[in-house]
């Protein structure tokens, strides 16, 4: 219990800066002007971790847009991925 709270402390830190980005001016517009689906996104994440979604926020990450998606692993632990909304290439995973 002290881990997960753990993990969506750490998620709640990281994601404040982003979603408040998100809020203040709109949805990211990607540079190419095409962004990945978020189910093509959550697909991607299942075929590589086993678990369910449950919940994406959209935001920056190193300057481009990204989603944050939430995984809970079937032991119930939350798994953070952010994911470059442009190419749906998974840059980084917390938690877990």
């Amino acid at each position: 219990m002290k881990r997960l709270l753990l993990i969506m402390t750490l998620f709640a830190a990281t994601a404040a800066p982003l979603a408040a980005n998100a809020q203040d001016a709109g949805p990211p517009a990607p540079a190419s002007g095409r962004q990945v689906s978020l189910s093509s996104v959550i697909a991607t994440i299942k075929g590589r971790q086993p678990g369910r979604h449950l919940n994406t926020t959209v935001g920056e990450a190193g300057g481009r847009p990204a989603y944050i998606v939430q995984w809970q692993l079937p032991d119930g632990r939350v798994v953070i991925f952010i994911v470059d909304a442009e190419s749906g290439q998974i840059l980084s995973r917390q938690g877990g």
